[in-house]
């Protein structure tokens, strides 16, 4: 136990994102942005580590191993579905976008849309939903008050 404690790291570092080292690596790996459930599972499937092992026992190896499959995910053989930036607007290429970057991308999306003038950049700028969902009862917080029903008046 006591050559366990040694080897123990409190935090890993994953993608330059400082991971806590006491939680399972499934779910340690879901502190980086842009890794969610399914992309952590299938990370540890294809670097061969545990998924309910803590994040401080892992060796050094097995640590490099997952952050070389986190940066890359598509040169350890991870199916294009599960990318989270499928043909970029700019490369036309599938790729997997983390952190930092990610919110700079779908910031330039947004400001792209917005200067077009197409319906959802307009949209977003008025801050009223994209999606096509219903506006009467919902998103009342940038519309103004609430729409009620009149009462008839006595007679």
């Amino acid at each position: 136990m006591a050559e366990n404690q040694d080897t123990y790291k409190h935090i890993v570092r994953i993608a330059n994102v400082d991971v806590p080292g006491e939680k399972a690596v499934k779910i340690a790996l879901t502190k980086i942005k842009g890794v969610g459930m399914q992309f952590a599972d299938i990370v540890c499937t294809l670097a061969h580590v545990e998924k309910n092992q803590k994040m401080g026992t892992l060796t050094d190896s097995q640590i490099l191993k997952l952050n070389e499959i986190v940066k890359n995910p598509q040169s350890a053989g991870m199916p294009d579905w599960m990318l989270n930036r499928r043909k970029d607007y700019e490369t036309g290429e599938n790729k997997h976008i983390l952190t930092g970057d990610l919110i700079f991308t779908l910031d330039n999306d947004l400001k792209r849309l917005k200067k077009i003038k197409s319906l959802r950049g307009v949209r977003h700028g008025k801050k009223l939903p994209v999606r096509g969902q219903r506006t009467r009862s919902n998103f009342r917080k940038t519309k103004g008050k609430v729409v009620g029903v009149k009462k008839k008046g006595k007679k």
